[in-house]
């Protein structure tokens, strides 16, 4: 029997393909023409984070509007009051949950990575901002509105931020090579295999 966190996954990989592959194609496609027309540098680690950063934006807009049977539901402005009712090993608890704060864990490790933060403060305001609006807008077309899926949104964002400085900390330690551009874009081209991977099994 397969697992709540990989029948979930790819519940939505299953309807969010059909727009990674168009905008995975439009994106890069663009990306190497500005590149040549402005004879820059292709730098593979910096290319591949704003791919992946792209890509990860408009999955999360997908999943977020993606209009399931919410006929049942009403909206929720008591914190806690929906995390509260699921069983710890329920399925609705890792979809509802789980899913949330790993929904915005790659947000809040990529405003860190690309504000080169120390201190949590924009991260989290980015966070809220983006979790706001994705509350209000699934109230106007039809979902509910979930002061809950805001908390764990930001829970979501502040373990992104953790790991990214967690792992900026680590590349302090590290060898001289470590930070070669070359080492980057070789590392950057395993995390993107190894993503792959997991997305396919």
């Amino acid at each position: 029997m397969q697992n709540p966190i990989s029948s979930t996954i790819q519940g939505v990989i299953h309807f969010t393909w059909p727009m990674i592959v168009i905008s995975m194609v439009i994106m890069i496609s663009f990306r190497i023409c500005y590149l040549i027309k402005n004879k820059e540098r292709i730098v593979i680690y910096k290319e591949l984070s704003m791919l992946i950063f792209g890509v990860y934006i408009l999955c999360l807009f997908q999943v977020v509007t993606f209009q399931d049977d919410t006929a049942w539901a009403s909206n929720n402005f008591i914190p806690f009051r929906e995390i509260l009712r699921y069983h710890i090993t329920s399925r609705l608890f890792i979809k509802n949950v789980l899913g949330n704060m790993i929904m915005f864990l790659p947000f809040g490790f990529f405003t860190s990575y690309y504000l080169k933060v120390e201190k949590i403060y924009l991260p989290l305001l980015l966070t809220v901002i983006a979790s706001i609006s994705i509350e209000v807008v699934q109230m106007l077309i039809g979902r509910v509105f979930d002061v809950d899926d805001l908390i764990l949104n930001i829970v979501g964002s502040i373990l992104g931020f953790g790991i990214y400085n967690l792992l900026r900390i680590i590349s302090q330690k590290l060898p001289a090579f470590c930070h070669k551009e070359w080492f980057l874009d070789v590392l950057s081209i395993l995390v993107l295999i190894a993503l792959i991977m997991i997305v396919l099994i």
